[in-house]
């Protein structure tokens, strides 16, 4: 599986993703064709005002409430992210060979895995900001990479980019990051890859069950 420290270092540069982009503004929830008309930009920065006015609103986020904090980003983040498609793009080949239910329990542990990693970091953020860098895609692409750069907090400024995908119910979806020059499909991908070659599909998802109790085990 993915070594610690670099699993840590991608979900610190995703969390930030989720914090001020351009001008922040007080904002109700947008209707569902307001979402769907909204460029992927605009969908960032909604969504980072809103978690963080949360996260500053509530203390017991702020102190490590895992409960709150994973319905904060159930309730934020889930709806803006393709899991299916990240799950089939880690697995890669081995996807089609999975059955049903062996696709079904592979995208419900991977994004298990994933929002606990995440929810663990969000109560971290303090003052960190993102700029966005001139697009390079064009208004009807189906999918874009929206090019951000992530800055505060202690060292250099972090390169954070991330791949969307145009969703019919709304607008726009993530399903990759890449954080410093690693994409973080593409490193799951390895991993898996290599437990599917010592255990087969089931193997892969007994590793990610066993992995999401033990962090579970620990709050």
């Amino acid at each position: 599986m993915m070594k610690k420290n670099t699993l840590a270092s991608l979900f610190a540069g995703v969390l930030t993703v989720f914090v001020p982009v351009l001008h922040a503004q007080t904002a109700t929830a947008p209707t569902a064709a307001a979402a769907v008309a909204q460029t992927p930009d605009q969908l960032i920065n909604r969504l980072s005002n809103e978690l963080l006015d949360a996260v500053r609103a509530d203390k017991s986020i702020q102190a490590g409430d895992t409960k709150k904090v994973l319905a904060l980003v159930d309730e934020k983040v889930v709806p803006y992210v393709s899991f299916q498609r990240m799950t089939s793009s880690a697995v890669g080949r081995y996807w089609r060979q999975a059955t049903p239910e062996q696709q079904a329990s592979l995208e419900d542990e991977f994004k298990t895995l994933l929002m606990r990693t995440y929810a663990g970091a969000l109560a971290q953020v303090k003052d960190q900001t993102v700029v966005i860098k001139p697009s390079r895609n064009l208004p009807e692409d189906e999918e874009q990479i929206v090019r951000t750069e992530v800055r505060g907090g202690s060292g250099d400024p972090v390169q954070l980019d991330y791949r969307v995908e145009k969703s019919p119910s709304v607008g726009w979806k993530i399903y990759d990051v890449n954080v410093l020059g690693v994409w973080l499909v593409e490193n799951y991908r390895n991993s898996f890859a290599q437990e599917i070659s010592k255990g087969g599909i089931d193997g892969l998802i007994a590793k990610l069950s066993e992995r999401n109790k033990s962090a579970a085990a620990r709050k």
